[in-house]
């Protein structure tokens, strides 16, 4: 039987070490499950913004923002950010309504609007920032076709107005009706986006509209249309935002985009001809109507947030409240505050 008493020593042995085995196993299993349970209570308020990495940066391109177009189209985003292994994302903004709607939805992290167009979302809880001056633009003014009788926006009474809601052109046709002693209960506003306003005065389905560059210098230039008021100080500037949530968790992103930002600006500056065409292309207009919309209407000096882009944002929201479009326990002062943000901006030099 001394071979029997052999065998079970074996046995308890190999079970020993199977017991201590799983244990070892078993005691990994917890250190590695209690780690990854530690750090994920530590992300992302605790550990640094660069810990949690940038996987994907999406921005916004809009053929009212030419220098977003010369970005794109010279893929300078995406040098500037290979090394950091950040892809771009791309999405176009048909006007700063689409671009504030992205912005809110957290669909892109960089979007391009009109100052006042962001000060109205901002005032809804957008949680939103303007950063940088992309142009200052003349791009919008009232428009109506070559044999209308309109001429001032004292004639719009009774008429129909196409307007894109939450953008520059709806803004200045409220603060011209309101200089004018209307309000927009005296006109009919047809909410159309910008391209399908055009379209819609074009047909004669409109007595006016309130016109957006450049589909406003094509149907100068192809239709003959009418810019029967113009006010290039109630244009409000171009600005671009970034969500405050990205600009917290990632400034050197924010800084790296808006040194893309002036390569690109310094560039269309010193390129007008071969901007020009770049538009043309993108927004598929003819090149005497980008020429147009550039060298006419839009300024391109610029590039830091200040007093004077809150001087006109400023003015533009009491002009709203005053109209009713912004509720009258609106702090109007304090919500442009919160709005600009030049830290990114305010050393950047022309």
């Amino acid at each position: 039987m001394h071979w029997l008493a052999q065998l079970r020593r074996h046995a308890a042995l190999r079970l020993r070490r199977r017991e201590g085995t799983t244990m070892l196993k078993l005691t990994r299993r917890l250190f590695v499950a209690a780690a990854t349970l530690t750090l994920s209570t530590l992300l992302p308020a605790q550990l640094p913004a660069w810990a949690a990495g940038l996987e994907e940066l999406r921005i916004d391109w809009a053929t009212y923002n030419p220098v977003s177009i010369v970005i794109k189209d010279q893929g300078l985003l995406e040098k500037a950010f290979e090394k950091d292994g950040t892809a771009i994302r791309w999405v176009q903004s048909a006007g700063s309504n689409k671009a504030l709607e992205f912005l809110n939805a957290g669909s892109i992290d960089f979007g391009s609007t009109a100052g006042a167009a962001a000060l109205i979302a901002k005032v809804n809880g957008n949680p939103i920032r303007s950063i940088y001056v992309y142009s200052r633009p003349e791009w919008t003014a009232l428009v109506t076709g070559k044999d209308s009788q309109i001429k001032s926006v004292a004639d719009l009474k009774g008429k129909s107005v196409a307007v894109t809601r939450g953008t520059d052109p709806h803004i200045f046709l409220v603060r011209a009706l309101d200089e004018a002693g209307l309000t927009d209960k005296d006109v009919r506003f047809v909410l159309l986006q910008h391209a399908d306003g055009r379209a819609a005065l074009s047909r004669g389905d409109v007595d006016a509209w309130a016109g957006l560059d450049p589909m406003m210098a094509s149907a100068e230039l192809e239709e003959g249309a009418v810019l029967f008021y113009r006010k290039p100080e109630a244009n409000t500037w171009g600005v671009l935002n970034v969500r405050e949530e990205f600009a917290e968790a990632h400034p050197e992103a924010v800084a790296k985009v808006l040194e893309v930002y002036e390569q690109a600006r310094k560039w269309a500056l010193d390129n007008p001809d071969a901007l020009a065409e770049l538009l043309a292309r993108e927004a598929r207009i003819p090149l005497e109507v980008a020429k147009k919309q550039l060298s006419e209407r839009t300024e391109l000096t610029h590039n830091r947030i200040g007093p004077d882009q809150r001087a006109s944002i400023l003015a533009a929201g009491l002009a709203l409240q005053k109209a009713g479009v912004l509720p009258p326990d609106v702090n109007v002062e304090q919500t442009v505050d919160n709005l600009l943000d030049d830290r990114f901006s305010r050393d950047l030099t022309n």
